[in-house]
This record gives structure tokens, C-alpha cells and sequence, in this order.
């Protein structure tokens, strides 16, 4: 059997399948809190927010949190967005896009950096799980840069081509994983950076995930 002849999807989970805004916002604001810092507004954090998320919290601090505060702010951001999570939905449109790009022959995977023990049973329960080849989480510490779980995901999808190959996120470091192994990307408006910081990024930016695939269609064929 050789590579996959159509176009691959690598999806990003959070802010993008799963609109999970209330819930980031919410677990960031608590987070904030345990340092004493103020909350910030859904339009301040989508303006602001990067990777790695120690970088995030310098442009909100004026400094980077030491280890200590790290811990802190991470456990504490974890354990809210765990509760709070659960009165968030898949984003409008994605279990039609995915069925109907799965019943026309392609191929698509999950590639998150959201804990792997946790995403699997969320993803599971929404059962959506069938239509990803692969679905993929992050092991080890938070707080790190996509692109190297993206060198393990497509190596572990060896009949895919990374030039055919489109990742739909809504972050930076989505593009940047994909252009790392060669492929392309597509970032969506509706999670967590506004349109003004992915546009600098260089590739398409949409405000539908219809949009988005029509574009993964288009810049892979």
C-alpha cells in the first residue's frame, strides 16, 4: 500500500474542533488570580496569547514566572478548565465537515497539545473518533512548541505525504508545526488569536471551519 493519494487534515483540538474559549478565558483568569494580576478580556488574551505559554504570561507580567509561579499558575489553569470544560461543545459545522470528508476517501488525524489522557476520552465522547486515522495528545510537561509532536505524528502516519498535508488550527505555532514537517496550513479566526496575529503567520486565515476545508481542498490538490 502506498501514501495516501488525497489530502490529509491534521486538525488542532482546542479553540478549534472544540470551542473551549469560555473555559481557556475562565482557567487563565484563575490562573492570573492565584498571582494576584487582574483578569483580562477574551479580546486582550486573543491579542496577546502565544507559545510557549510562559512567553504568554511575560507579555502579561512584564517578566517570565518563575519556576515556582509556573507550577502555580499551570496547576491552577488545568484544575479550572477541567471543571469548566464540560459546558463546551464542538464548534458549529465539525461533525458534518468531518463525516463528509472522511465519506469522500480522505484521510484526517488530531494532533492536540491538550494532556492525551484526557483528549481521547473527550474526543471518544463526542464520537468523532472514527473519522481520525489518529488521534494524539500531548505526553510529558505543558508548555511546549507543536512542531516536534508533529515530526512524530506524520511519521506515524507513514502512508501520508506531508506535502499534501493541511493543518486547520487557530494558533501560530499550528502553522509553524506544519510548515516545520513541509506541510500546509489554514488557521481559523474563532479560537484563540484574532484574525490581526494570524494573518502575520503568512498563510490562509478563515472564519468558518467550512472555510477551512474548502481551503485544505484547494491549496492540496
Amino acid at each position: 500500500m502506498g501514501m495516501q493519494t488525497g489530502a490529509h487534515i491534521v486538525w488542532d483540538w482546542n479553540g478549534t474542533l472544540f470551542h473551549d474559549n469560555d473555559a481557556i478565558i475562565g482557567a487563565t483568569n484563575a490562573a492570573f488570580a492565584e498571582l494576584g494580576l487582574e483578569s483580562i478580556t477574551m479580546e486582550r488574551y486573543r491579542a496577546l496569547y502565544c507559545v510557549p505559554v510562559p512567553k504568554f504570561y511575560e507579555r502579561l507580567l512584564g517578566r517570565l514566572p518563575t519556576d515556582a509561579e509556573w507550577e502555580v499558575m499551570d496547576e491552577t489553569f488545568h484544575r479550572y478548565y477541567t471543571e469548566h470544560r464540560v459546558g463546551c461543545g464542538l464548534t458549529d459545522g465539525a461533525v458534518e465537515l468531518l463525516a463528509g470528508w472522511r465519506s469522500a476517501g480522505r484521510s484526517q488525524s488530531l494532533l492536540s497539545m491538550y494532556g492525551h489522557d484526557e483528549l481521547v476520552p473527550l474526543v471518544r465522547g463526542f464520537g468523532i473518533e472514527p473519522h481520525f486515522l489518529r488521534v494524539e495528545g500531548r505526553i510529558g510537561p505543558s508548555g511546549g512548541s507543536k512542531a516536534e509532536h508533529m515530526v512524530r505524528h506524520l511519521g506515524a502516519l507513514e502512508l501520508v505525504e506531508p506535502a499534501r498535508t493541511v493543518v486547520i488550527g487557530d494558533a501560530a505555532d499550528d502553522a509553524v508545526a506544519a510548515l516545520h514537517v513541509g506541510a500546509r496550513a489554514v488557521l481559523y479566526t474563532g479560537g484563540s488569536h484574532g484574525r490581526a496575529s494570524l494573518e502575520a503567520v503568512g498563510v490562509p486565515v478563515v472564519d468558518t471551519l467550512a472555510e477551512a476545508v474548502a481551503e485544505a481542498e484547494r491549496i492540496a490538490a
